[in-house]
């Protein structure tokens, strides 16, 4: 039998490592038959919506990416469980919502609770591999949910993380036990540094999006703007253009920083002579409203800029991978990274809220396809607001506990400026969504209706 290093050790502790090991010429013929499984490569950064790419908006500067992008698949669906860092991320690691994670809020706010679900990482640990986490964390310090790692470095700026990521894959692990590798940068969550006045453009003539000519609030819930005159974006609400037009180059700049921190990676893998034997994916925990709709930041709204994130996924043709290009037409959530991984790595499915995408990525079978995708909001910090969202590919629908409601025709107003919530002509629409989003919050056990919303202390 074919065993890792690490089942060796321990099996051999328990004295049964002999009964196990096949003679050594028998070992060596069946490395022959069965191929290496695959290592895995996960760069993750903080706050990039989706469009937040040079190949999705030239406004945007990302030649590594980029270049990533035209020998990857590219998700144009590709969405977060919540637009939150720790719920996100404890989703991206576990497979599960939120709901189930336990972590609904940012660890340390209100509904944040430490990750303590166990990790695609132990997962992977049990399996044979070398695990590495490098970065930006937030899921707090609980030993259940940090288990899992044989180096975790979570205290280091991205200059710092990028250097140890590569110090691994010029290392002699890293062509030893197959490997999997979370490198977790900060930007372009740095975009909370922008200051009015003290930051300029870099670049001239900054276009800034259709929304934020033409969003009113109109008809919106009450809290995206209490959001702007009360809460992190008092700083730029009433701003003259050219402030909002600072801010938007201050979020490509930090776009940039993290293209090039990723890119060194990527070429570190190539020049380690791994490429064709990584699975690699470049993802992000949730978007930045980058004065789309006149928001900044993240807040209690679920806008596309919030809920779409960047997915890039490139699967070696070594080890199936048949798919390039964009895909235009699937929804894919940050659940389906963990069963996806797990099925390249050869282990058995589990329970999770996620799908498998090897088969669309490897052209093996026919792919489920999700009727909608489904998005939770809890709060930040300690005003809390939870929303539930529940998106077609033509229609979008949002409930709040206190709020309303929102609903956009996403084919005739894909900028989401008017909020259908109450027009008579769509109310069969908004009826099912509503009846849809509910027969999920019940068979999910999502304790929405039992939230209280906690108003903003001034």
């Amino acid at each position: 039998m074919n065993i890792s290093r690490r089942e060796f050790v321990r099996h051999a502790a328990l004295g049964t490592a002999g009964a196990m090991v096949a003679p050594a010429s028998l070992q060596a013929e069946r490395r022959e038959e069965q191929p290496r499984r695959p290592n895995f490569l996960y760069l993750m950064s903080d706050q990039q919506h989706w469009q937040a790419l040079g190949c999705q908006d030239a406004f945007f500067d990302t030649p590594h990416l980029d270049r990533f992008a035209a020998d990857a698949t590219l998700f144009d669906r590709a969405f977060c469980t919540t637009p939150q860092c720790s719920p996100s991320r404890s989703s991206m690691l576990t497979g599960l919502y939120p709901s189930k994670t336990g972590v609904m809020g940012n660890v340390g706010a209100t509904g944040g609770d430490k990750l303590a679900a166990k990790t695609i990482g132990a997962m992977l640990q049990e399996a044979g591999y070398h695990t590495a986490y490098h970065g930006k964390w937030h899921l707090g310090g609980d030993p259940g949910g940090n288990a899992g790692w044989d180096e975790q470095n979570t205290r280091a700026n991205d200059e710092q993380t990028t250097a140890r990521s590569v110090e691994f894959l010029q290392s002699d692990r890293a062509g030893q036990e197959p490997f999997a590798m979370v490198v977790s940068y900060t930007d372009p969550h740095d975009i909370y540094h922008f200051r009015p006045g003290r930051d300029k453009p870099a670049v001239p003539n900054i276009t800034l999006p259709k929304s934020w000519h033409e969003e009113t609030f109109a008809d919106k819930p009450p809290i995206h703007r209490q959001f702007m005159t009360d809460d992190q974006g008092k700083f730029i609400h009433g701003a003259a253009q050219d402030v909002w037009e600072a801010y938007h180059d201050f979020y490509r700049q930090k776009v940039r920083l993290v293209d090039r921190q990723m890119g060194q990676v990527l070429e570190a893998l190539r020049a380690a002579g791994l490429w064709e034997d990584t699975i690699i994916i470049i993802g992000s925990d949730h978007g930045d409203m980058d004065t789309h709709h006149r928001l900044v930041f993240k807040g209690p709204f679920m806008y596309e800029q919030m809920v779409r994130v960047p997915l890039l996924i490139r699967v070696p043709g070594t080890h199936g991978g048949v798919r390039r290009g964009r895909i235009a037409d699937y929804d894919t959530v940050n659940v389906d990274l963990v069963p996806t991984i797990r099925e390249f790595a050869g282990m058995e499915p589990i329970a999770t809220d996620g799908l498998s995408l090897r088969p669309l990525l490897t052209g093996a079978a026919e792919v489920p396809r999700r009727e909608f995708v489904i998005g939770q909001y809890h709060g930040k910090q300690r005003w809390v607001n939870p929303i539930r969202m529940i998106r077609t590919a033509g229609m979008k629908y949002m409930k709040y506990i206190d709020h309303g409601e929102e609903l956009y025709d996403l084919e005739n107003d894909p900028h989401e400026l008017v909020n259908l919530a109450g027009d008579p002509a769509r109310r069969k629409s908004q009826r099912e969504l509503a009846a849809e989003l509910d027969r999920w919050i019940a068979a999910n056990d999502d304790p929405f209706y039992g939230l209280k919303t906690v108003p903003l202390k001034r």
